[in-house]
């Protein structure tokens, strides 16, 4: 059902972008974004074999522990981080990449059904690798954050963002182009 080794990444990615995760058995017993993630590949491996119902009621019971919201229908990549996690929400077709850093209260969330990505179904945003979120961000609709992303604190991103950018504002706007060494 669950990979153990995802687990170990996990703990292995929160103690590297975490000061305060002193061991593995700390970041183990309470890293809430730790434990949403595990009940979240429980819900989403119910959801693909099509038990919708007990998915739902297993992304209900990991919100009520952990103050995370992740619709068990998302897709999340590997080694990613939710750090503080209280009041994260991931959308049902959210799309989520590989090393990614969502701090507290960042929302990927869809507009409306009308606003469903014709080529690919989704109503919610896709992230890209290595892509960090700042606190209480939010991203909305079917758009795309490209690889190397950075989306400020308290953003709200209506539209694409290009790969290796730093968006920001009320609507989020690329202020300049990241340089990875």
């Amino acid at each position: 059902m669950t990979n153990p080794s995802r687990l170990g990444e996990d703990i292995a990615a929160m103690r590297q972008r975490d000061p305060a995760a002193r061991s593995n058995l700390e970041a183990f017993l309470t890293s809430p974004g730790i434990h949403a993630l595990f009940w979240h590949r429980v819900a989403h491996w119910l959801w693909r074999w099509e038990w919708f119902l007990l998915g739902r009621l297993v992304s209900h019971l990991s919100r009520g522990l952990t103050g995370v919201e992740i619709h068990p229908g998302a897709t999340l990549g590997r080694r990613i981080v939710i750090d503080h996690g209280m009041g994260v929400v991931i959308g049902e077709t959210a799309v989520v990449g590989d090393d990614c850093l969502l701090y507290h209260g960042v929302t990927l969330g869809g507009k409306n059904a009308a606003s469903r990505n014709e080529v690919e179904g989704r109503r919610h945003p896709c992230l890209g690798e290595r892509v960090s979120v700042g606190a209480g961000a939010t991203i909305l609709g079917p758009i795309t954050i490209g690889d190397d992303a950075v989306i400020g604190a308290m953003s709200v991103v209506l539209k694409d963002v290009a790969p290796n950018s730093l968006a920001v504002g009320i609507p989020a706007k690329v202020k300049k182009r990241i340089r990875h060494p």
